[in-house]
């Protein structure tokens, strides 16, 4: 029986207006209401997500989220970390020796603000990622702390041929995923959305054969392949098309809502 139901943001719930539509809204309150769990799960912090969060009134003390594509699962409410797997400074050195070498714009997250590289050329991430503080650091000035993840946040016509010469030594060290056509994400070698949501639902004492998963792009892969119903739209990639259950409506036309109005028939 589904009792957790797993939501990508951007291509899936969101539209092309980076909205989620009324019928999408209402689909999920309802089932919400029903007792089923909610979950965004995002590369985002949660605070950059937040007007979603209280649009979908997840706001109950046993409502999470996953956040950082699986490296923080955090409580909406009291803002508790229930897992999280980060990286080190020392962790993220590979990294920034290719992005210097190469003259490559890089930001670097912990689990509360943006470092942007100022040795660096200028990211476009500060367009794409809101309510968040971004702060302007010089790649010797990081401090000793927990990263959550490393971004590439360029133009899609030139992240593209980046993508395809990064080395192989560099795809070994993280889990490097392309989330969107302008971003690239290199996270904690074992971190996907999977995996925040299985400590998720061990939480909840279920499994993932009690999971529902609606996502689109090469990040959410992994949480569309371990779900009992993983669910992919039509606008999503063909390798994530591949490994899903079934292919559901497009991002604009309100595929999550459709295929939970067939399937929770009895709810709705």
């Amino acid at each position: 029986m589904i009792k957790v139901i797993a939501l990508d943001l951007d291509n899936t719930l969101l539209n092309s207006n980076k909205e989620i539509s009324i019928r999408n809204e209402r689909v999920l309150k309802k089932l919400h209401s029903q007792g089923i769990h909610v979950v965004l799960c995002t590369g985002r912090p949660i605070n950059a997500i937040w007007p979603l969060i209280e649009q979908l009134g997840l706001t109950k003390p046993d409502d999470y989220t996953i956040t950082f594509n699986g490296g923080l699962v955090i409580n909406n409410v009291s803002k508790e970390h229930l897992f999280e797997l980060g990286m080190t400074r020392d962790d993220l050195q590979p990294l920034l020796k290719f992005v210097q070498h190469e003259n490559i714009s890089l930001d670097i997250l912990d689990y509360d603000r943006v470092y942007e590289l100022i040795d660096q050329p200028r990211s476009i991430y500060k367009t794409v990622l809101k309510n968040i503080e971004f702060r302007d650091t010089k790649s010797t000035e990081l401090e000793e702390t927990t990263y959550s993840k490393a971004v590439m946040a360029i133009p899609a016509e030139k992240l593209t041929p980046i993508i395809q010469g990064l080395p192989a030594e560099l795809k070994k060290k993280y889990h490097a995923v392309q989330s969107q056509p302008m971003i690239m994400e290199f996270l904690p070698p074992k971190v996907n959305k999977m995996v925040g949501l299985q400590a998720l639902l061990q939480h909840f004492n279920l499994d993932f054969s009690n999971l529902m998963s609606f996502g689109d792009a090469d990040n959410d892969l992994e949480m569309i392949q371990a779900a009992a119903q993983g669910i992919v739209m039509a606008n999503g990639l063909p390798e994530v098309k591949k490994v899903a259950t079934a292919i559901t409506d497009s991002n604009d036309e309100d595929g999550v809502a459709s295929y939970c109005e067939q399937y929770f028939a009895t709810l709705l």
